[in-house]
């Protein structure tokens, strides 16, 4: 009885063990069902690519709108002024720094296959979202009739998408090079503590219907869960230099 008790033992802490090395991996995919499964209902319910989620899409902006003059969203000046400066973090440029910051990251650490897998992940999320957009081709919202930095369709929301791919895959990324579960849990929460104000951002402004914002989400975030499903198991083979837990952050819990 003791015998098999201490087996148990064993077995719950070396699966806790597996846990903690993999925490990032087990977040993103979490996160990636529960929105990607909200995404196929509200898809299924409402059939949103026929016009049937119009009408909830352009009341829930309507919230967001001044009573005295619709065209601008609620709050003070100073409170748009921050919400554009959230959104910023979802645009092309900021995105861009991110990416080439940690590309510098594993260039000064050598290590050049996982600088190509960044590259992929993130080349390929920027294609997906164009040939999304051009397939369904969806007008923006009046609200953003105008606006300088509005150029291609409004579904998916590419602020949205690209930010799931490039914030979550670092976070990912940088959560492995650690051992503490704390620091990954970080990483990776802050990764989708910025990707869903940069959606949310976007709903505030006017400039993406609710559901492009939920699609954008839903596919940035799925795209990411394969890419690093991808990774890890090329790093499982050596094709794909592993995470230095131990050289990059303390490994101390």
């Amino acid at each position: 009885m003791k015998r098999t008790a201490e087996d148990v033992k064993a077995k719950v802490v070396g699966l806790w063990g597996r846990l903690r090395q993999n925490v990032d991996l087990l977040m993103l995919a979490a996160v990636a069902l529960i929105v990607v499964s909200g995404w196929l209902l509200i898809e299924l319910a409402d059939e949103v690519l026929e016009g049937d989620a119009q009408r909830y899409d352009e009341w829930v902006l309507r919230q967001f709108r001044s009573a005295e003059d619709p065209s601008r969203p609620i709050g003070p000046a100073w409170f748009e002024a921050a919400w554009r400066d959230v959104t910023a973090l979802g645009s092309a440029t900021v995105l861009t720094l991110a990416t080439l910051a940690c590309a510098g990251y594993l260039l000064i650490g050598r290590r050049y296959r996982t600088l190509v897998a960044l590259a992929v992940v993130v080349v390929g999320g920027i294609v997906l979202t164009f040939a999304m957009k051009a397939l369904f081709a969806r007008p923006r919202p009046e609200y953003a009739a105008g606006m300088k930095d509005v150029i291609s369709a409004s579904f998916p929301s590419g602020h949205s998408m690209l930010s799931a791919v490039v914030y979550l895959t670092l976070g990912a990324l940088f959560a492995r090079t650690t051992g503490v579960l704390r620091y990954k849990m970080y990483f990776v929460g802050l990764g989708l503590v910025v990707t869903l104000l940069v959606g949310i951002s976007r709903i505030y402004l006017g400039v993406h219907y609710p559901t492009d914002v939920l699609a954008g989400w839903s596919a940035g975030l799925t795209w990411a869960l394969l890419c690093w499903l991808v990774v890890c198991f090329l790093q499982s083979r050596r094709v794909i230099e592993r995470p230095n837990a131990a050289g990059a952050i303390d490994s101390g819990v």
